[in-house]
């Protein structure tokens, strides 16, 4: 189960290694554009499309799945949790890749001499007079189906939001009351040269973001938040109980080939 860089670093890797033959690879993937992060190759077929509950047995028998690799983003844990639960109802091996959490680095001050960097359990921690203050400029890079809940606050603090550049996207921003010119539309990766040039330019004093990993952009925004002498504020991860994980692209990709090769007339799925 993909759409992450590394599901694609997976597959990258599966091929590498696959010097005697791949198994049959089926990525499945929740938007067209990420289609483009997989080869062209005869053994990966890419499926668009969610694995819900309503179809998911016919979709285990139809692709003759034999084997279930989670590598959802970490904070999809409803894709997470469908493949954890098709996996025991279908007797199917089972692991996640678990994108590996960023460190803490060194702490540092903001601008207004508050705390830097600050962990935030639950999202509701973040709904707070002390964190949406009405002298806070904040950009949030928290995904489009969390901007609804800042509505209310757009009389009490100035809020921006960076989203992808998807119709659906800057529909659901603008319904959440969002002001166009604070709105920008950029696929990450983003370069540290234009996430500096965006937080100037808006005069950004602080920035939510997702406990996402280095691969998603969290390690470069501590570096930037902390040379720029802003606050940022950290979702942490919603805790998920997986049956089996790694850290490693390497033991991902021995999973794929190890669970092909024990039963070549079944395909792998990689999500």
């Amino acid at each position: 189960m993909g759409g992450t860089q590394e599901s694609r670093q997976i597959v990258a890797e599966v091929l590498q290694r696959g010097t005697d033959g791949i198994p049959p690879l089926l990525v499945t993937v929740t938007t067209p554009t990420a289609i483009a992060l997989y080869p062209d190759h005869p053994g990966i077929q890419v499926w668009v499309g969610q694995v819900t509950p309503a179809v998911a047995t016919t979709f285990i028998q139809d692709h003759s799945i034999g084997a279930i690799l989670d590598a959802s983003h970490p904070f999809a844990t409803e894709i997470s949790q469908r493949a954890i639960d098709l996996a025991q109802q279908h007797h199917l091996p089972y692991l996640r890749y678990e994108r590996p959490a960023t460190t803490m680095g060194e702490p540092w001050r903001d601008r207004c001499d508050r705390e830097g960097l600050v962990l935030l359990h639950r999202w509701a921690d973040l709904f707070q007079p002390q964190y949406l203050t009405p002298c806070d400029r904040t950009l949030l890079t928290v995904g489009t189906r969390q901007l609804a809940a800042f509505a209310p606050w757009h009389n009490q603090t100035t809020l921006f939001a960076r989203v992808l550049p998807q119709p659906q996207a800057l529909e659901a921003a603008l319904a959440a009351g969002f002001l166009p010119q604070r709105l920008v539309a950029l696929r990450p990766p983003v370069s540290p040269e234009l996430e500096t040039a965006l937080w100037q330019q808006w005069q950004i004093t602080q920035v939510v973001t997702k406990a996402s990993g280095t691969a998603g952009g969290e390690a470069q925004k501590r570096d930037l938040a902390a040379r720029l002498g802003l606050r940022l504020l950290v979702l942490a991860r919603p805790p998920v109980q997986y049956p089996a994980q790694t850290q490693t692209l390497e033991a991902a990709g021995t999973f794929v080939l190890t669970m092909g090769h024990l039963d070549a007339t079944k395909g792998t799925m990689v999500r």
